[in-house]
């Protein structure tokens, strides 16, 4: 069951919470068509460096609350813990630029799909000639070791914000700004510890906690942490949490000595009362001053939560003198500093050449396997959040059946394309743009690389080809690989059956029947798998006993396009 939510749609509550923001900020304005809200006075960006950041919603007031002079230009919002589509982190790029920026860095969380989309919509603006620059913020101090997906990027990252603000409003150079944003990326770490789950709207809690436990270094969507232990009191959870954070042994340790000044930010994870806020701020500073380091400065809020989430995190930043500064210099951004009395408004999108696919005739063939396709996404909705609760944040089967949705709206809109290559092209830009998250990032990169050797050709081995150069695209970017528990484990396991197309009078149907067979029990095979990369990488796999959901939705999409051809 669900929790309760206080919205008026699930699938609109993202744009109704950002319209909010907008229509009680006037210095800040929405991007006609695109979940994108930006400076209203952008003008006066001109000459400077645009920062662009954002990521999934639900971590309020991050990111549009520090939109504003003296800190960010914009952000691109995605639906709840679901990252940005490409096509709207393009756009924002593409505003800023008409606007007279002086190149645009964008400030990422490190996680998989933030990475992916940012980095491919960077790629994009780059080869229409935008100075484009990119900063991936990973401040978690959990793990004790490496993890291949890197650290996970958290509160810290409204510090490399303000930073980037500074320094751009003071008019650095873009280089400038990412050299000393990237060293204060090292010199940082976060760890949060709670003591309840937070659900996505529409969705059951992302994981369950006795009443009298808490887990320490859990992540902003709900990931699994560490370690669970007994509930402790303010003192020795705080304690606990700083002697993790800065302990050698620790590979994500932040290194403090005696004399260290540190700026501390104590972030409220959402539904952490004020109270206990207080008390944990002033446990936080005893703590650290024992220890003879010095608080510079410490701040106290809600920075960036996960929706009710009733936690806290901590994040400690390495300052000199110059860091302090920046961090001290006066900002608009409305949950920041002082908010200006700017005229709020709509703008719409700099005017550009379309790159969606047009034209083509009616392929009755590929409309059966598209809406064979979504009806199976759809079905599985429920499915598919059940099995990423337990490894991600419950919300796999509500990104798939967004995408199934935006296909069947397009298909009914339009004939789609007949040349393969085509179709292929225009359902990428289709899931970039519609379906969020890592999923339709990495969807929207295979589907893009299958089409080129699809380009004026149809016979067997062209398919096989696509399939080789679709999942060399999300391995290129994702870096995961077959055997890290992800889509990819279902994908290459079909890849191998498909290579029998190359066999002259190879038989599509029954190759693909063999390949969706092979690409079920690779999925199957998952649950006893170790994750290597994504979310999942982050818990142990002794809490893994379901397959994963992006291999399970994998081998799903195959088995229905199969069952498609066959109708």
């Amino acid at each position: 069951m669900s929790c309760s939510k206080l919205v008026n749609s699930v699938a609109g509550c993202a744009d109704d919470a950002l319209a909010g923001l907008v229509a009680c900020n006037p210095g800040i304005q929405l991007l006609k068509g695109h979940r994108v809200a930006l400076r209203a006075d952008l003008e006066g960006i001109q000459g400077r460096v645009a920062l662009l950041s954002g990521g999934g919603s639900g971590h309020e007031p991050a990111h549009a609350g520090y939109i504003g002079k003296g800190m960010l230009t914009g952000v691109v919002a995605g639906a709840v813990f679901t990252s940005p589509a490409v096509g709207s982190i393009l756009a924002a790029i593409r505003a800023v630029t008409q606007a007279g920026a002086a190149g645009t860095l964008l400030i990422v969380k490190n996680y998989t799909g933030d990475r992916l989309n940012f980095g491919l919509a960077l790629e994009r603006a780059r080869a229409e000639g935008a100075d484009v620059q990119m900063v991936i913020v990973g401040d978690d101090s959990a793990f004790t070791t490496r993890k291949k997906a890197g650290r996970r990027g958290l509160c810290g990252t409204v510090l490399i914000h303000k930073v980037a603000g500074a320094l751009a409003e003071a008019g650095a150079s873009l280089n400038k700004i990412v050299k000393t944003v990237s060293a204060a990326t090292k010199a940082m770490g976060t760890l949060g510890l709670s003591l309840s789950p937070c659900s996505v709207p529409g969705s059951k809690p992302t994981f369950q906690l006795a009443h009298d436990e808490m887990e320490l270094g859990l992540g902003i969507h709900g990931e699994a942490g560490v370690r669970r232990m007994k509930v402790v009191s303010a003192d020795k959870a705080v304690e606990t949490m700083l002697t993790h954070m800065t302990d050698p042994s620790n590979a994500s340790h932040l290194p403090l000595s005696p004399g260290s000044s540190v700026v501390l930010v104590v972030n409220n994870l959402g539904g952490l009362s004020y109270l206990e806020l207080g008390i944990v701020a002033g446990a936080a500073v005893r703590s650290l001053e024992s220890r003879g380091i010095h608080v510079a400065r410490a701040l106290v809020g809600s920075f960036m939560t996960a929706l009710e989430m009733a936690g806290v995190s901590l994040t400690l930043l390495l300052v000199d003198e110059e860091l302090l500064r920046l961090i001290g210099e006066r900002s608009q951004a409305g949950m920041w500093g002082v908010p200006g009395d700017l005229v709020g408004t709509t703008c719409n999108e700099p005017e550009r050449g379309s790159a969606s696919a047009k034209g083509g005739t009616e392929d009755s063939r590929a409309q059966l396997v598209l809406e064979h396709v979504c009806s199976t996404l759809l079905a599985m909705e429920d499915k598919l959040n059940e099995l990423d609760r337990a490894a991600g944040d419950g919300d796999c089967g509500h990104t798939h059946a967004r995408a199934a949705r935006a296909i069947q709206e397009w298909v009914r809109a339009r004939p789609p394309p007949a040349a393969p290559a085509q179709l292929l092209s225009a359902l990428a830009d289709l899931l970039l743009e519609e379906m969020g998250g890592s999923s339709g990032v990495l969807y929207g990169l295979f589907l893009t690389a299958a089409a080129q050797p699809l380009h004026n050709r149809s016979d067997l081995p062209a398919w096989a080809d696509a399939m080789d150069a679709g999942i060399k695209a999300m391995q290129r970017y994702g870096g995961a690989a077959a055997g890290d528990r992800t889509m990819l484990d279902s994908l290459c396991a079909a890849r191998e059956v498909l290579q029998a197309l190359r066999t002259p009078g190879a038989n599509l149907l029954q190759v693909l029947a063999t390949a969706v067979q092979s690409a079920e029990a690779a999925a199957e095979a998952t649950r006893h798998m170790e994750a290597g990369a994504g979310r999942a990488s982050y818990i142990s796999s002794a809490q893994l006993l379901q397959p994963d959901p992006g291999a399970v939705a994998a081998a799903a999409v195959l088995r229905a396009v199969l069952e498609g051809l066959q109708n």
